[in-house]
């Protein structure tokens, strides 16, 4: 058997507009599951995606 050796990881990204403000309608974090190839990005990722606690498209960063 051999391992899966991919350059492909698995990242979760996060709504930065949520996790900054305590005022919003409802709590909680909108989050989203992803994969980005290592190789060609190194740096954070960053993405725009609907977040239901905020009701628009917000600006998304990858955690770790």
């Amino acid at each position: 058997m051999s391992k899966n050796k991919s350059s492909r990881l698995i990242i979760i990204i996060e709504c930065i507009e949520c996790r900054n403000n305590f005022t919003q309608r409802s709590k909680g974090v909108s989050r989203y599951n992803t994969k980005k190839n290592r190789k060609n990005t190194s740096d954070r990722l960053e993405l725009n995606k609907y977040c239901k606690y905020c009701n628009k498209h917000t600006k998304h960063k990858e955690i770790k």
